[in-house]
């Protein structure tokens, strides 16, 4: 009875009653404020049969309204409705909802992509204050949590492991990482191969923004597609056998119910595809170099070109120091290349930079498992831009934050851009197992400021208005005093 009368005093420092989310529900008679009233999404088909059984346990423990499944509901229309009613009841004087919305607190279960699509779904909400996000690692990779500490192994779904859970989230300190913004831009004669790809085959946080005539004289059409992400941009290899993986699983989702034999499959992947001997199984044409021409924006706001070595197959954009379930491709370069490559040391997840990173073959990959080991260092910048040379091939493999797209490419008078930029800042969850650094625990030589990271002297943009919002969710401001509060 003592531990039941202790579980039940501890779950009311996270209880959020019905009527905050349904205001016709009836009136609830609440005994005390929370002090961390939390919202539950979880990917019901991550992890296996572990998003399910997470979520009955969650349930079980705090109430049904304050827990949702995102195969039912998207996290967009959520928080509309729930920010929406929590400004009626604050008009109306209610201090209980007042509280609530100064102390909320979201939790996500799933992959580093369902993380991502919250995360862009918060940014659009455009709040002055927006919650916080803590991140429970159900994925394949986990990035994303190993990263503020939650771990990068699959959680227990007891109540137990549950309540653990809910404690770290309780005394979890808020940080701030940078938001990053992609736009890719098509263009292509009607009929050409290089069509847009289905909505259902990009990742949950990238959409179309708009097709419109072009040209009517020669009926070209523009397809601009936008979207967010806050570990990784990557193309080539990596995302290649990261494409085959989530394929496979959509088609025998009965095989990938454990962790383990997942990260064993994606390994037996990247043998069987031949990235391990990639100059005798692979083209020149799927190197990076062949593929796309790249250039950055550093400090100073003008654009340059990459030079990217020949040899490079995968190339990763980095925000946060975990990729492929924990491995850091940035590793710590020493003064002498920090200074002869104009390096930013360390690299810092609240400084407005990409730590852009390329790949030889699998082997090199495998090098990350050593102590020093690390990618070819390429460049730090705040803008990145890829503009992809017509016919060197019809595809190419692209992954955002997890989750992997194959994306047609012109093969005669079309093109494809992508570029990515600074778009601000979210907050997360951290426990003091986080291995992510910011601005304020960087060392003292360290010279980027994240509030001028961001700004540009470069006034070719051509990507003004899609850089508006994420894309995630509907472009929405609430009530003028939503912003406010």
């Amino acid at each position: 009875m003592k531990n039941s009368l202790e579980k039940n005093n501890m779950l009311k420092e996270f209880y959020i009653p019905t009527y905050i989310f349904v205001l016709e529900s009836p009136a609830e008679k609440v005994s005390q404020i929370p002090s961390c009233p939390v919202i539950v999404f979880i990917n019901t088909k991550s992890g296996g049969q572990l998003g399910h059984d997470l979520i009955v346990t969650y349930r079980k423990l705090l109430n049904h309204s304050q827990v949702f499944d995102l195969l039912e509901e998207a996290p967009d229309k959520i928080l509309h409705k729930l920010y929406g009613n929590l400004e009626r009841l604050k008009r109306d004087g209610d201090t209980f909802a007042a509280e609530i919305h100064r102390r909320l607190r979201l939790i996500v279960a799933g992959g580093d992509g369902t993380a991502g699509w919250l995360l862009g779904v918060v940014s659009d909400l455009k709040l002055v204050h927006p919650p916080p996000v803590a991140t429970v690692p159900l994925g394949t990779g986990n990035n994303l949590p190993y990263s503020f500490g939650w771990g990068k192994r699959n959680p227990g779904t007891d109540q137990k492991s549950v309540l653990s859970f809910l404690q770290l989230v309780r005394e979890a300190k808020e940080m701030k990482i940078d938001s990053w913004h992609i736009v890719m831009k098509m263009e292509s004669p009607k009929g050409s191969t290089c069509d847009p790809i289905a909505p259902l085959d990009l990742p949950h946080s990238l959409h179309a923004f708009h097709r419109v005539p072009n040209n009517p004289q020669d009926k070209e059409y523009s397809c601009t597609f936008r979207g967010g992400f806050w570990n990784y941009f990557s193309m080539g290899m990596d995302a290649q056998v990261s494409y085959d993986f989530h394929s496979e699983r959509k088609l025998h989702p009965e095989k990938f119910k454990n962790q383990l034999s997942n990260q064993k499959t994606y390994l037996k992947l990247a043998c069987t595809q031949g990235w391990f001997c990639a100059s005798l199984c692979h083209p020149m044409s799927r190197n990076i170099a062949h593929l796309a021409k790249v250039k950055i924006m550093k400090k100073s706001g003008k654009w340059e070109t990459l030079e990217i070595p020949q040899s490079i197959r995968s190339i990763v954009c980095l925000n946060l120091p975990s990729f492929s379930g924990g491995l850091n491709p940035w590793g710590t370069p020493s003064e002498r290349k920090q200074r002869k490559r104009d390096l930013v040391m360390p690299p810092l997840v609240d400084d407005g930079l990409l730590e852009i990173v390329g790949f030889k073959d699998a082997w090199h990959g495998l090098v990350l498992l050593s102590p020093k080991g690390h990618g070819t260092r390429l460049a730090q910048a705040h803008r990145v831009q890829f503009k992809f040379h017509k016919g060197a091939t019809d595809h190419a493999y692209m992954r955002l934050d997890g989750e992997p797209w194959k994306q047609p490419l012109p093969e005669d008078d079309g093109k494809v851009l992508v570029e990515i930029s600074h778009a601000g800042q979210v907050k997360m969850l951290a426990t003091k197992n986080c291995i992510a650094k910011g601005v304020h625990e960087a060392p003292a030589t360290s010279t980027v400021h994240p509030e001028s990271s961001s700004s540009s002297d470069d006034t070719d943009d051509d990507f003004e208005e899609e850089r508006r919002n994420f894309g995630a969710a509907l472009s929405f401001r609430y009530l003028d005093d939503a912003t406010k509060v």
